[in-house]
């Protein structure tokens, strides 16, 4: 199952331009709608684990770090495993949120997933706490070392908030190390991603 190697960073007005000249390469403009979903006491969030619908499509993140929350904002890089398979995400949060048995059965139907998953979610009290939608623009660039392609998104929501996320996708655990390399040096090309800069508008 493929697994996200991702850090985020705070946008500045130049970020555009310090893209393109370590040799990121455009790849377009898109917007989407996100809900992200938890309990009234936040057992997932508060776990590092993300429900969330976008354009009508579930995802489940789960980290795969064994830090707390503080440890990983010090490290800086973070690991995701993402799921989209509906049946496999109610699988998930059953064992995550430890659901009883009778409130597990299977969805009879498989065009029926999508509104039994969402009806199952309101018997579990699982209850939208963010909605917001988001404009995004892409960047692809080839790692030096080893060719690996990176992805930079800069990300602008409709609350005024934007932030950069530097992202590599590996099969597998085994490669999250090199991948976590390809992701920090990104980082570093990028200038300090740190300080207290106030919302831009990003123009590619």
């Amino acid at each position: 199952m493929p697994v996200e190697v991702e850090r985020k960073f705070v946008c500045d007005p130049h970020i555009v331009e310090r893209l393109k000249d370590i040799g990121a390469v455009y790849l377009g403009q898109y917007g989407f709608k996100d809900r992200y979903f938890d309990s009234a006491d936040f057992t997932l969030t508060l776990k590092d684990f993300w429900l969330r619908k976008r354009e009508g499509s579930w995802e489940l993140k789960l980290t795969t770090s064994n830090l707390n929350a503080e440890a990983r904002a010090r490290h800086g890089c973070t690991k995701y495993r993402e799921i989209t398979d509906v049946p496999q995400i109610k699988a998930e949060l059953t064992a995550i949120m430890g659901i009883c048995p009778e409130h597990t059965s299977d969805f009879l139907q498989a065009e029926e997933v999508h509104g039994e998953f969402e009806k199952w979610l309101q018997d579990m009290r699982l209850k939208c706490f963010a909605e917001f939608k988001t404009v995004r623009c892409s960047y692809v660039l080839e790692h030096e070392g080893d060719g690996r392609k990176v992805r930079v998104d800069l990300d602008q929501t409709d609350f005024g908030h934007c932030i950069g996320e530097i992202e590599v996708l590996v099969s597998d655990g085994v490669e999250t190390a090199f991948a976590m390399q390809s992701v920090q040096e990104t980082a570093q090309k990028l200038g300090d991603w740190r300080r207290d800069i106030p919302v831009i508008e990003i123009t590619p």
